[in-house]
């Protein structure tokens, strides 16, 4: 598939996302020796070392969020950013998925600097793929009417993905409750949207 093809499948900024995200990766393979692994120094200085936050390098709180641990990592959460991300494109444009991913895995990363020990390595964009994951599924809940099933969706899929071994739940958590405050907003402003459109007002 070309590059224009995959942009117009997946959405401009999903596919901008998802390339930085494995440009990251290289760079982080490049300088770890090793494709598959990524060594702990070097996540260290790309991802979030809670010590090294703690003493200034708060920059890691958002460059942890495009840096991964391994080739099965980056895999499975590409995967879902295009597949989630892309969704989030089309209902409410760009900007808000980039917003989203920013301030879901921000959140997520500030929860893990303050509920982990100031030792912890963390990386990934499971926090702010999660954000996203919030925010659609509250929405769906806004406009089918049902929010309450809603939230119990979105705390069961929380607990799936959230309970094996090495899994940063932490920012799963803070990066879901972000996802969900946000969808609170916007799905009420598609819903309006919505009802303009089926009824010719809006209210």
């Amino acid at each position: 598939m070309s590059l224009k093809g995959f942009t117009m499948k997946y959405g401009r900024v999903t596919t901008l996302l998802f390339g930085i995200n494995v440009l990251v990766y290289i760079f982080e393979a490049v300088l770890s020796g090793n494709p598959i692994d990524i060594s702990i120094e070097v996540l260290a200085r790309l991802g979030q070392w809670n010590y090294a936050v703690i003493n200034g390098a708060w920059w890691q709180l958002l460059t942890a969020m495009f840096v991964h641990v391994g080739i099965l990592h980056i895999a499975f959460n590409m995967y879902f950013l295009l597949m989630l991300g892309s969704q989030l494109e089309r209902l409410f444009g760009g900007r808000v998925l980039v917003f989203t991913y920013l301030v879901a895995g921000l959140v997520g990363n500030l929860v893990t600097l303050f509920l982990l020990p100031p030792n912890s390595v963390s990386a990934g964009a499971s926090g702010a793929l999660f954000g996203i994951v919030g925010l659609l599924i509250m929405t769906s809940g806004i406009i089918g009417g049902n929010i309450g099933r809603a939230l119990t969706n979105a705390f069961v899929l929380f607990l799936i993905n959230s309970l094996f071994p090495g899994v940063n739940a932490f920012a799963h958590l803070g990066g879901l409750i972000t996802g969900i405050l946000l969808g609170l907003y916007y799905g009420k402003k598609l819903r309006r949207k919505l009802m303009a459109m089926t009824y010719g007002y809006a209210w």
